[in-house]
């Protein structure tokens, strides 16, 4: 049964301007959440996940990132991921003001991957465990595919390719605060070079890392992701692969599954 869970928003100074954070917590948490969402979107999306988290005694944080949601810049410009990580780590520094003492997990979602790869990198000593759903990490070849454009094809992200279950595509294309137009040369060229700062900066040593992906994920292809998996994990993480399952793995058919395996991990890294 789902714990009672409280709500909240907060409204922090980050890099290039405000970022708008999300909170739900348990009334007493035994653990620290940071939800890091993908590209395009923003972590309203992450309800549910969050519900289970809160519901396992996680005190759930969730940033929206520069340039989404209902955080202050240009739609879908980030011209460097690393002042992501850094609003990132700010939003970790709130929560565990709130909550000290705490262990902090961080779970990142395709984008969110990228920059949760890449804050376990800066910031992995204060971590407890790092999930990565559906992460641009590794070998991920749309942006170079884009930039060789002169002009960024008008072409958003296609709501079916999210999920079997047509009611996430629906809400997604209904949603105002996703973005619906075409990605952003600044943005792939980001993408680019964090990509290749995660690929260069090495693993993440004894940190227990759980990988999530879709098997029939067509925006972020799993055999992409996997040799940067591989490389920040150094063959020691646990993945689980879904048959059939598209990007959003938290948004699936068989979430309940995807929940289960991510409640068990924790269990596992979080014990004493």
């Amino acid at each position: 049964m789902t714990a009672p869970v409280v709500t909240g928003t907060h409204v922090l100074t980050g890099t290039h301007g405000t970022i708008a954070a999300r909170e739900w917590s348990p009334p007493v948490p035994r653990s620290l959440a940071l939800v890091v969402h993908g590209y395009g979107e923003h972590s309203g999306r992450y309800g549910e996940l969050a519900g289970v988290l809160a519901g396992h005694g996680a005190a759930v944080y969730a940033p929206d990132h520069r340039g989404h949601g209902r955080s202050a810049g240009e739609r879908v410009v980030i011209e460097d991921f690393e002042d992501v990580v850094t609003d990132l780590h700010a939003v970790a520094e709130l929560a565990g003001a709130a909550h000290p003492g705490l262990p902090l997990v961080v779970i990142g979602h395709s984008m969110g991957g990228l920059i949760a790869a890449r804050y376990a990198q800066r910031h992995g000593a204060g971590l407890a465990a790092l999930v990565l759903s559906g992460p641009v990490i590794g070998d991920w070849r749309l942006p170079a595919r884009l930039l060789a454009y002169d002009e960024i094809p008008d072409v958003a992200v296609s709501p079916a390719a999210l999920s079997r279950d047509p009611a996430v595509g629906a809400a997604y294309a209904a949603d105002p605060l996703v973005w619906h137009g075409p990605m952003k040369r600044p943005t792939l060229r980001a993408f680019e070079r964090t990509l290749a700062t995660v690929a260069g900066h090495g693993g993440v040593g004894a940190l227990p890392l759980l990988w999530l992906h879709g098997d029939d994920d067509r925006l972020v292809p799993l055999p992409g992701s996997r040799p940067g998996v591989e490389r920040l994990g150094g063959g020691a993480h646990t993945e689980r692969i879904y048959p059939g399952a598209r990007h959003e793995v938290f948004h699936e058919t068989n979430r309940a599954d995807v929940f289960a395996d991510l409640t068990h991990f924790l269990d596992g890294a979080l014990a004493p």
